[in-house]
């Protein structure tokens, strides 16, 4: 089985609509897979580290544009 990944559906983010644009997922993630330069800037997901498949991530997306696959 292949390991699991965090996909950010740009069509959904809006870092505007996030605490202080701040993305809420980005600091949930115990691994960190998610990654946000800067606030108000697109988060992305750094595929030099593993996504465990926790989906805390996904539980904490305000406009759930995040999925695990």
């Amino acid at each position: 089985m292949p390991n699991p990944i965090a996909m950010i559906d740009y069509q959904r983010c809006n870092p505007e609509k996030c605490d202080s644009g701040v993305c809420a997922a980005m600091l949930e993630c115990p691994n960190k897979v998610l990654r946000q330069e800067a606030p108000y800037e697109f988060p992305f997901s750094r595929p030099s580290r593993f996504c465990r498949g926790c989906a805390k991530c996904v539980q904490v997306c305000p406009l759930e544009a995040i999925r695990i696959v």
